[in-house]
């Protein structure tokens, strides 16, 4: 990443208010902040004389250019730093035309005065004061490469909208004597050599633009010999065995981690087991989507297994039943039955499965390292273990009071049973009718709970790149459904008919000894999972190496690097351009990517951050396989040891088969349009 200024002021004009430029301020600006460039650029004026002197004295690169009044806007006009005369000549004609407060010129005498604005950087006071209006804007359009900005809320609000276009934050300064703090408002791009052209190459592509050197991408070494890799999106180029794949599967081997995607490896080839495949990778997916969906029904399914209303609808029978008996007995009742443990209800022993969750909890917090000054931002410390405290004493309590509960109903048990050995009196059966009406409340909600998960619906859509995933729930249309899901060879015949009880469901199901308990609540509910195209069909053959495709490119989030070899071979231009492009671009902004292509839809649209191109050459008699590596901007590509290569030739022979071919072809190209 290189730090760039371009926006600052050494000569005062009626624009400004008097200053005297400093030269040792200007040198101190630059070395404080340490910029790598620089441009001058006063109102409405070139100065020839005083630029050649701060190009002298600075150790950075000092491009040319003026700031001028354009329609009652400003736009900054930045020259290469060649022809620097002819570049006087012109802004004297600027000079001339604007003299006082007020005055400005139209784009019309603009484009007179300079020619091509192509050959420059324009960058107009955007979202800024004051800034070009809309017509001036549309006007310029073609030429523009940047908008100034005066705050890094905005520059950050462009920089995520991509209807905007690339925002800069410059100084803006007047380098004069006395100046005491240096505004900290300049910008990062990623960039090669620092020339105009770089710049603008640069600036066409907004995620080469940031406000601090750890928002962009560096430069790391990846091969012992000094080879470097950007940390954002690479590109491998180069002839037919060059050493293009062999460069990508050495960084496969060198790197840990790392998501490889080989040429071919995702074309289908064979329909029928292309097609098992992928819906093999589909089940995985729904498999994973249904266990995550169905977890709070299966916690809901667990608890109610548990409970069996037939036997609680016989205890409390046999309750009834005892007491009706006991009561007509009355007069019968002996020694033994007026005792009054004969008829003496246990204690009802339940876990504290609750308390020691908590106590849990409390553990985690006291001993959690990751998330230690948010917790302690909100809960001291010392009262968190003063409450575990008290808590493990409230268990020790309650477990002590279980203990004896055991012993009392042990004892209890014990002598009811001599008493009614006894006694010729009948003895009034034990039941909790209070756990048997909970239970009998939570099979009515689980029957609840199980409707409303077989009712169709869409549970969950997400949009990829042009497909669509979408899951739906709904009931089960048949004992042969239930079978498929539950993958095993089992008649669901006799359990289905109770299908629209599912309490009655559950009941079945549990009578069959070759079903798995735990499987139980895949067959209450029907769940779809589908991968649709645009046009909302089932995807088709091609479309499914698409899909998978972008499948495999999404889940490298999960790995350090990404490695893909020659999409194109694999998916066509539209393709790669809309959908592939787009999902490489975000995910280089979070991990290094390298493609190995010789398309010019990946290999120029995609506007990588760095190029590396391997060549097959004779030294001497013998082959010898060379990387050579730099900015896609810069003019010439070097290999570690310093050879060069010219990258416009590099590039247009990979990528468009030659100059001569890819002027044939775009001259083709517009025949048929006009």
């Amino acid at each position: 990443m290189k730090k760039i200024d371009l926006h600052l002021h050494t000569v005062p004009t009626f624009s400004d208010a008097h200053f005297e430029f400093s030269l040792d301020k200007l040198n101190e600006y630059v070395t404080v902040t340490e910029l790598d460039a620089i441009a001058i650029t006063n109102h409405d004026v070139f100065d020839l004389a005083q630029f050649q002197e701060i190009q002298k004295a600075l150790d950075c690169i000092v491009f040319p250019g003026i700031e001028i009044y354009v329609d009652n806007g400003h736009i900054l006009l930045i020259s290469e730093n060649e022809n620097l005369d002819d570049f006087q000549l012109k802004a004297n004609k600027v000079s001339e035309k604007i003299k006082k407060a007020g005055d400005n010129i139209n784009v019309e005498e603009l484009i007179q005065i300079f020619g091509n604005l192509n050959d420059y950087l324009i960058i107009p006071h955007y979202q800024k004061k004051p800034s070009i209006s809309k017509d001036t804007f549309e006007q310029l359009r073609a030429f523009i490469d940047a908008g100034e900005v005066d705050s890094p809320k905005k520059f950050v609000r462009m920089a995520k909208d991509d209807n905007e276009i690339t925002p800069v934050l410059f100084s803006d300064v007047r380098i004069k004597e006395g100046l005491r703090k240096f505004p900290p408002r300049q910008t990062y791009i990623d960039c090669g050599e620092l020339t105009i052209s770089a710049i603008k190459h640069s600036l066409s592509d907004r995620s080469k633009v940031a406000l601090s050197k750890s928002d962009g991408n560096k430069l790391f070494q990846i091969f012992d010999d000094g080879q470097q890799l950007s940390t954002g999106l690479n590109i491998v180029l180069g002839a037919r065995s060059s050493g293009k794949t062999v460069t990508l599967n050495r960084i496969n081997e060198e790197c840990k981690n790392v998501k490889y995607i080989p040429q071919f490896s995702l074309v289908q080839r064979d329909d029928s087991n292309y097609e098992k495949e992928f819906n093999e990778g589909v089940a995985r997916k729904k498999s994973n989507f249904v266990d995550k969906h169905l977890a709070p029904f299966k916690a809901v399914l667990d608890d109610v297994s548990t409970i069996d209303l037939i036997t609680n609808r016989r205890k409390v029978d046999e309750y009834l039943e005892t007491l009706m008996k006991q009561a007509e007995e009355v007069s019968k009742r002996d020694a033994f039955s007026k005792v009054t443990l004969f008829n003496e209800s246990q204690f009802e022993i339940s876990e504290e499965t609750g308390l020691t969750d908590l106590i849990t909890s409390v553990r985690l917090l006291i001993e959690n390292i990751e998330y230690r000054d948010v917790i302690d931002k909100h809960i001291n410390v010392v009262d968190l273990k003063a409450l575990a405290c008290e808590l493990i004493e409230s268990l020790w309590e309650k477990t002590l009071s279980t203990k004896k509960k055991n012993v009392v109903n042990e004892a209890v048990r014990d002598v009811k049973s001599k008493l009614k050995l006894r006694s010729s009196s009948t003895q009034v059966k034990d039941v909790d009718l209070y756990k048997v009406m909970i239970e009998h409340q939570k099979a009515l909600k689980f029957n609840l709970i199980a409707k409303q998960l077989q009712t169709e619906k869409i549970i969950h859509e997400e949009n990829i790149q042009g497909f669509k995933v979408v899951c739906k729930q709904r009931a089960f249309n048949g004992a042969g459904e239930v079978k498929n899901v539950s993958g095993k060879k089992v008649a669901f015949t006799s359990a289905y008919k109770e299908y629209s009880s599912p309490y009655k469901y559950l009941l079945e199901l549990k009578n069959n000894e070759a079903l798995t308990p735990s499987e139980f609540y895949k067959y209450f509910a029907c769940i779809e999972y589908e991968i649709l195209n645009k046009d909302g069909f089932k995807v088709s053959g091609g479309e499914r190496s698409e899909f998978r495709l972008l499948q495999e490119i999404k889940d490298a989030q999960n790995y350090d690097y990404l490695l893909i070899d020659e999409p194109e071979s694999s998916f066509d231009n539209v393709f790669l351009k809309g959908e592939v492009n787009q999902i490489l671009k975000e995910l280089s902004q979070t991990m290094p990517i390298v493609v190995v292509t010789h398309n010019s839809t990946v290999g120029a649209s995609i506007k990588a951050d760095y190029v590396v191109y391997t060549s097959k050459e004779v030294e001497n008699g013998e082959i010898v396989y060379r990387r050579y590596s730099g900015h896609p901007s810069v003019k010439e590509l070097s290999t570690v040891d310093g050879i060069k290569m010219d990258n416009f030739k590099v590039t247009i022979d990979s990528l468009e088969a030659g100059e001569t071919a890819y002027t044939e072809r775009k001259s083709g190209y517009e025949s048929i349009k006009n």
